[in-house]
């Protein structure tokens, strides 16, 4: 039996020492807190007929000797009669509240709940790893799948929606296939072109993601399509120096009128002058999600009585919890999609598609440069996929240790 100490700052580390050095087969014999972390001693090739003989071994003569020193059972009775009759008379004389101690700050509380704390992790951390392992035997094309959404950075909660049915794939191919079809079902893209509806379209969005490039970009496209004297552009941008500048600038290139209203009265009297264009487009101020103003902008719109069909502007380069905290804070207004702008600039796509998903706002426009018009057009499921899969074999595929602590996890709760 091969038996070593190892020393490490907490369980966790400790427990990776003895693996790496001992191997999965290794048997932890004692742990016990020490200045500077945590002390291991294990063993390989374990013999615990030979412990048990070493224990019993070493403890007989101990119990023999006890043996000598326990009291007959009429002694015993005899003392506890005498010390009882002492007794009563000064407990009945005294009888004080006992004080409350909080054991709860007692140091060897404190890191007896430490350590309970770390071998729970590490008990998790392995039944983890065990249940990621036994899915790879068992589903190795499922688990394959699994492990190439998480590159393209797909949230957990919905990878195993789209992994599912590979589960009944004839090979890794098929697996894949069955996979993207499944994500491609799930992303909302509406597919058609919005502005050939006409109408007035309001862009709203946090400051910085495009709006008004945006608005540029679809005037522009428009006026290709249909002519400059149907398309007019509008600004309640009152806040950021400089903006009614460049959408006035844009307006002079396309040659189509800019007009700029502050409030709702003003953008109510604005539109119903504008009421013979086909397309009238809105470019509102840039807001934080977290902005209490954006209730007031919201009721600007809502309060001219007119139908304004809202898209909301997106940016591709956001971490996916901001741009649904985003799409949740934009919802105030009825929202009929969503601009997904910059794509050009993102590192990973995966996680702007999960948002969407989970939100259920359809993708009007894509946008992939700054040019006007050309980086401007119709989502298409099938390109941003494409695009998203392209990101993450750039990046690799995940590893192990990530896997087993993402999803083994989730499988280990469900079977224990």
């Amino acid at each position: 039996m091969k038996v070593k100490r190892f020393f490490a700052p907490d369980m966790r580390q400790a427990i990776r020492l003895v693996r790496e050095e001992q191997g999965p087969d290794a048997v932890i014999l004692s742990n016990r807190q020490v200045d500077g972390g945590i002390e291991i001693i294990a063993s390989v090739d374990y013999d615990e007929a030979w412990l048990e003989r070493e224990t019993t071994g070493s403890t007989q003569p101990e119990e023999s000797s006890a043996q000598d020193n326990v009291a007959e059972p009429a002694e015993v009775h005899r003392a506890t009669e005498t010390y009882t009759r002492n007794a009563q008379p000064e407990a009945q004389e005294t009888a004080l509240p006992s004080p409350s101690v909080d054991w709860s700050q007692d140091p060897s509380i404190v890191a007896m709940r430490d350590e309970i704390r770390q071998l729970r992790g590490l008990l998790e951390d392995q039944l983890a790893h065990l249940a990621w392992g036994d899915m790879k035997r068992r589903e190795p094309l499922h688990a394959d799948v699994i492990r190439r959404l998480s590159s393209m950075e797909i949230n957990s909660r919905l990878v195993e929606r789209i992994s599912a049915p590979a589960v009944h794939a004839r090979d890794e191919a098929h697996a894949w296939k069955l996979a993207m079809a499944e994500l491609a079902a799930n992303v909302p893209v509406a597919g058609e072109d919005f502005l050939d509806q006409g109408g007035i379209v309001a862009l709203v969005g946090s400051t910085g993601v495009g709006k008004t490039t945006s608005i540029a970009k679809l005037a522009a496209r428009y006026v290709l399509r249909h002519g400059q004297r149907h398309v007019a552009l509008v600004t309640t941008d009152s806040y950021r120096i400089g903006a009614h500048e460049q959408l006035m600038t844009y307006g002079r290139l396309l040659g189509i009128p800019v007009q700029v209203a502050s409030d709702h009265n003003e953008l109510r009297s604005t539109l119903n002058s504008l009421s013979d264009k086909r397309l009238v487009l809105i470019d509102t101020a840039g807001m934080s999600q977290r902005d209490v103003r954006l209730t007031e902008q919201f009721a600007t719109l809502a309060d001219t009585g007119l139908p304004i069909r809202t898209l909301l502007v997106l940016s591709a380069t956001v971490h996916p919890s901001v741009m649904e905290e985003t799409i949740r804070a934009f919802s105030g207004v009825p929202l009929d999609g969503a601009i997904l702008t910059k794509l050009d600039e993102a590192a990973s796509l995966g996680g702007v598609l999960s948002a969407v998903i989970e939100q259920q706002i359809p993708l009007r426009f894509v946008a992939n440069g700054q040019r006007v018009p050309e980086d401007i057009q119709v989502a298409r499921v099938s390109e941003l996929i494409q695009q998203a899969t392209d990101l993450a074999s750039e990046r690799g595929l995940p590893a192990e240790s990530m896997m087993a602590e993402t999803f083994g996890g989730c499988r280990a709760n469900v079977h224990v």
